[in-house]
């Protein structure tokens, strides 16, 4: 059990003013699987019910609990407490640019406006009998890919600095709607939509932290840059005089993750400048030679004297990993099953949207409590949605001591 110091600030519309912080204090007995919405949940029900903040779903589809957290934006109930050093102070404030309505709710009305103002639905070209065919590995899905995974959550707006000195910057979140649809050939907004929002596209200065926020690794610089890049595709298009022959055209892009995005990226997007405003930033080739994937780890778990013999442990896994010019630090939890010589180590997410698991003694199996999910002691998938066993960690013993591989 571990005693942390929790900050949050809090702002009484009734009392007025500019609001401030209020610590607390809370002790966690499991670090690992206590997230910051849980800390929130019993702070309000165990210190002070007059705490407000939003969620919803729980289980990172929502978006309702974002929130700056530690300076960083991110879902209240994705982020652990032992994402964070032992016995750090934790602080929790509402997300930037938005009006505050009570503590750690804001007003997302100017969000949604901008968002609406990109015409972020789908306007078919025709009347069609039958659903359109599209397979998972088509040209345009690939090129859409992650990005229509946006729960509009509003951490990347809350991270970019550009939207608070451009009053009519549609945001990183509105952009990348307007991407997915501008990127489909059955959608007939496209100029109408093109007018709308690439004026907006010339705010963003390509700092990535939108990328670096987002909660479902959506890359909103990618999209950014991706209309700018398909706004000159079709000015050419209608004017082909308009590019020189000799001028190569630069091959269709491919979706990355976040990781994969800044690590391909690296410190050549800062000298490139503008020449990678058009598009460049897409392509690996413009950037140079990408860096070698991230190498795989032996992280030490415990020693192996310490996991009891016919029970089931958690520990923490606290590591670095490097991508691009970038090392972020990360802690996550593994369960440790150990029976006689039988050792597995299994992470703990669920395997059916990734919510964590823990192992419940009185019915003797892993459960989420999420969405009913659950697995036996080996793992194995026994109730409820999951697809799949759990993931397991590779591992060895060496000289008394447990490691776990990750990567």
């Amino acid at each position: 059990m571990s005693v942390r110091a929790i900050r949050v600030f809090r702002y009484d519309p009734c009392l007025g003013g500019e609001g401030g912080f209020e610590g607390y204090s809370l002790d966690i007995p499991d670090e690992s699987n206590t997230t910051i919405l849980d800390v929130l949940l019993r702070l309000q029900r165990e210190q002070d019910s007059t705490l407000a903040f939003r969620y919803a779903c729980r289980v990172n589809m929502c978006g309702s609990c974002a929130m700056v957290i530690n300076g960083t934006e991110g879902l209240a109930c994705k982020t652990n407490v032992s994402d964070f050093p032992a016995g750090k102070e934790i602080t929790l404030r509402p997300l930037n640019h938005f009006p505050i309505i009570k503590d750690l709710v804001v007003d997302m009305e100017p969000f949604f406006k901008k968002y609406e103002a990109s015409l972020p639905f789908f306007e078919p070209k025709g009347e069609y009998e039958e659903p359109i065919k599209i397979r998972p590995d088509a040209a345009e899905r690939v090129d859409i890919g992650l990005a229509t995974e946006c729960i509009a959550c509003g951490c990347c707006v809350s991270s970019c600095t550009m939207f608070h000195y451009h009053d009519e910057y549609a945001g990183p979140a509105s952009l990348n709607r307007a991407f997915t649809l501008l990127a489909d050939s059955r959608d007939a907004l496209f100029d109408q939509r093109m007018t709308k929002v690439l004026d907006s596209c010339y705010n963003c200065r390509t700092e990535f932290n939108c990328t670096e926020v987002c909660p479902k690794n959506i890359s909103g610089t990618r999209a950014i840059k991706y209309i700018q890049r398909l706004a000159l595709k079709h000015r050419n298009d209608k004017d082909p005089a308009a590019v020189p022959a000799a001028v190569p055209q630069p091959e269709p892009p491919t979706m990355v993750d976040r990781r994969s995005f800044l690590r391909k990226v690296g410190v050549g997007v800062m000298g490139l400048g503008s020449a990678l405003a058009l598009g460049g930033v897409l392509t690996t080739t413009t950037v140079g030679p990408t860096l070698a994937e991230t190498p795989k780890q032996w992280i030490p778990v415990g020693e192996l004297k310490d996991f009891p013999d016919g029970a089931i442990s958690t520990r923490p896994l606290k590591y670095e990993i490097k991508s691009g010019i970038y090392t972020q630090p990360v802690t996550m939890p593994v369960l440790i099953s150990r029976q006689g010589d039988e050792i597995i180590c299994f992470k703990a997410s669920c395997t059916h949207l990734g919510c964590i698991v823990h192992w419940d003694d009185l019915s003797g199996r892993f459960r989420c409590a999420c969405h009913g999910g659950a697995f036996d002691r080996k793992g194995d998938v026994i109730a409820g949605p999951p697809p799949r066993p759990l993931d397991r960690y590779s591992f060895r013993v060496d000289a008394g001591t447990l490691f776990v591989e990750v990567s």
